[in-house]
Order: C-alpha cells, then sequence, then structure tokens
C-alpha cells in the first residue's frame, strides 16, 4: 500500500492506511505479513490499497473468486458498505447470485452491452435470461415457484 501511494506522491500515507485498513476490518493485521493472511484478508487488504487512494470509482473483477463462503461474506459487506458510503463501484462476476449486490445489471456479450436493467427488474428479464443462457440466481428461481403456488414474495426484499 505504502509503495502505490509513494508512487503518487501522496503525503499522508499512514493515516490514509490505518483508515482504508478500518473501513475493511483488517486494522489490527497492519504489522503482519502478507503470507499470514488467509485469501480473504488478503483481498480485503487489496480493496483498502485502493481505497488508501481515494478513487471515485472502484472496478472489481471476481472479488470473491476462490473464496470460501466466510470470505464471500465478508467482500459482500465490504462492497455494500461501500456502495453505502457513496463510492460507485464497478462490479464484474460470473457468479450470478453476486448480482443482488449491484444496483443495476449490465450484460455483455462479445465486448458489446447486449442488455441493462435494475436489478429490481430481474423478474422481467427472466426469458432474456434464459434465452442468452444466463443461469437465473437460486432465489429467483424459488420466487418463480412460490409465485406459481399464488405465493409473491418481493424481490426489493432480497435487494
Amino acid at each position: 500500500m505504502v509503495f502505490a501511494l509513494d508512487n503518487l506522491g501522496i503525503e499522508d500515507k499512514e493515516e490514509r492506511i490505518k483508515e482504508a485498513l478500518k473501513q475493511v476490518q483488517m486494522e489490527e493485521y497492519l504489522e503482519n505479513d502478507t503470507y499470514e493472511l488467509s485469501l480473504g484478508q488478503k483481498q480485503r487488504v487489496t480493496i483498502a490499497g485502493v481505497l488508501s487512494i481515494k478513487p471515485k470509482y472502484i472496478v472489481m473483477d471476481e472479488p470473491t473468486a476462490m473464496l470460501d463462503p466466510e470470505g464471500k461474506e465478508e467482500i459482500r459487506k465490504i462492497v455494500k458498505e461501500l456502495k453505502e458510503l457513496g463510492y460507485t463501484i464497478i462490479y464484474i462476476t460470473n457468479i450470478i447470485d453476486e448480482i443482488f449486490i449491484s444496483d443495476r445489471v449490465v450484460i455483455l456479450e462479445k465486448g458489446s452491452i447486449i442488455k441493462e436493467f435494475k436489478t429490481k427488474d430481474i423478474l422481467e428479464n427472466i426469458e432474456f435470461l434464459k434465452d442468452h443462457n444466463i443461469t437465473i440466481p437460486k432465489i429467483v428461481e424459488l420466487m418463480e415457484e412460490l409465485k406459481k403456488n399464488n405465493i409473491d414474495i418481493d424481490i426489493n426484499d432480497f435487494i
């Protein structure tokens, strides 16, 4: 983290690093070597490194890949908290159930946008997803089955 801040000529490095580590609940690991950290902890430190430069936008490319369920949940929690703090996050994933972290879904095919919709409108886009061989989130499949039995659940309860 220090290396990046040095390269950017940022003066208040220690303060920024401590603040960023606190945002990802890693402040107690300030003096640890990275090889001592779990994969999930390393991912959180990576996010802290980005936060320390105070960007307007954060791009996360499959941030939960190879993490255990607990590590995945920690990353999702951090993403939600960052959104609440006003960060704009571009979250790239192949794990369809993670779309509920987002406000909008953008589907790409061969480098072009083929569909964009608000996450809360996923139910209206099920056929499009199926037509493009995109897995339907498990919770949405369950909601469809419940709806067939006249049980309506509001998708907003999961967003």
